[in-house]
C-alpha cells in the first residue's frame, strides 16, 4: 500500500479514491476568444465495484453527491494543495461540477500557470489520465455475504473536498475506511452476542414456565 505523499492535505476523516477513467482535452474552436484548452474527466463512478486494500470491496451508489456539489471544491494536481488548478466556490468558480448517470464530471480551463500548462501536456501525451476525488462519508451500508469480502455501500458524502489528476491512480488512503471496517466487525460481534443472550434468556425462561406448569398440575 502506497504511502501518503507529504504534500497531499491531510484531512481529519478523509479519504480519497481513483477512477479508471480517462482524463482529456477539450479543445478551444479555431478563432475562439478563449485560447485556453478546458480539461474534463470523471472523479468517480456509480456503481462500480472495486477492492479496497484486500479488505473489502466498496462502491458508490446515485444520490450519494445530493447535497455536496455546492462545497467549496478544488480541483488540485495529485491532491497538492499547492497546485490549485480551479476551485467551485459554490458552483460559481472556475471548476465546474456536474453528475449524470455515470458519475461525477468536473471540467476547468486551464490556467496560465505553469504547472498547469505543463499538466495539460502531460495530460495530452497520455503521460497523467486518470482521477481522484477527496471526500468523507455521511452514510453508509455494509453487507456481508459467504465468500465475499464484506462490501461497503457509500449511499451520502458528507463532504466533497477535491477532485485531482493524478499521477498515481493506484494511490488510496484506506486508514479511514478501514477503521469504519472495524467499527462495522465490532458492532457485529456484540449484535451476535446480544442475539445469543438473549436466546439463552429466553430458553431459562421456557425452562422456569416449563416447571411451573408441572408444579401446577400436581
Amino acid at each position: 500500500m502506497a504511502e501518503e505523499k507529504d504534500y497531499i492535505l491531510k484531512i481529519d476523516g478523509a479519504e480519497r479514491r481513483f477512477v479508471e477513467a480517462p482524463v482529456a482535452i477539450q479543445e478551444r474552436a479555431e478563432g475562439s476568444a478563449d485560447a485556453n484548452s478546458g480539461i474534463e474527466g470523471y472523479a468517480l463512478k456509480f456503481n462500480k465495484t472495486t477492492s479496497i486494500g484486500d479488505w473489502f470491496r466498496e462502491e458508490i451508489l446515485p444520490g450519494a453527491l445530493d447535497g455536496v456539489l455546492n462545497d467549496d471544491v478544488r480541483c488540485l494536481f495529485n491532491h497538492n494543495p499547492d497546485m490549485v488548478l480551479a476551485r467551485s466556490v459554490n458552483g460559481t468558480g472556475t471548476l465546474k461540477l456536474s453528475v449524470d448517470e455515470t458519475g461525477l464530471k468536473y471540467r476547468y480551463e486551464t490556467p496560465n500557470v505553469s504547472y498547469a500548462k505543463d499538466l495539460e501536456e502531460n495530460i495530452r501525451l497520455g503521460n497523467v489520465s486518470q482521477s481522484s476525488f477527496g471526500f468523507s462519508i455521511d452514510e453508509q451500508n455494509w453487507i456481508e455475504r459467504d465468500g465475499e469480502l464484506p462490501l461497503r455501500q457509500i449511499t451520502k458524502l458528507k463532504r466533497l473536498y477535491d477532485v485531482s489528476p493524478v499521477t498515481y491512480p493506484a494511490y488510496q488512503d484506506t486508514s479511514v475506511a478501514k477503521r469504519s471496517l472495524d467499527a462495522f466487525k465490532t458492532n457485529e460481534i456484540e449484535v451476535k452476542r446480544a442475539i445469543i443472550i438473549n436466546e439463552n434468556r429466553a430458553e431459562t425462561l421456557d425452562v422456569y414456565e416449563a416447571q411451573f406448569l408441572i408444579n401446577k398440575n400436581k
